[in-house]
């Protein structure tokens, strides 16, 4: 598997998990439910970092949509180390982003980790229009 396929890879499974932390706290605040249970709206999260969780899982979400097509261009235009590279610093500024999210560092720190993934697809998006022209 050509490295930008393995990085892509990664941050799906990242974004695939990233949801069980926040269905452990609400199991954990509200008990597993019955078969029949039909809840009242979902009561509000007493953790924060839960509420951290889902917003940087929807983050993630949203960036992975661009990532993802970066990607896989990149991997059938010809794959080149600083491709690679690239999504490898994307996949841990995607981690970064959610462990500072969970554990609520002030904004500037996640500001700037979530600036690093986002350079990481803008450098992919210009290797890729470098290459087509």
């Amino acid at each position: 598997m050509k490295n930008e396929l393995f990085w892509l890879s990664c941050n799906i499974l990242l974004v695939a998990t990233m949801w069980m932390p926040y269905v452990y706290n609400r199991v954990k605040e509200i008990g597993l439910p019955s078969m029949g249970w039909n809840p009242p709206p979902d009561p509000p999260q007493k953790a924060k970092w839960a509420a951290r969780n889902v917003q940087a899982h929807i983050n993630a979400i949203e960036n992975i949509a661009i990532f993802a097509p970066l990607a896989i261009m990149s991997y059938f235009s010809g794959s080149a180390i600083n491709t690679s590279i690239a999504c490898e610093i994307y996949f841990f500024a995607r981690m970064g982003h959610f462990i500072i999210m969970i554990v609520g560092a002030p904004i500037p720190y996640r500001t700037l980790i979530f600036l690093l993934g986002h350079i990481a697809n803008l450098y992919l998006v210009i290797i890729l229009i470098a290459r087509f022209n």
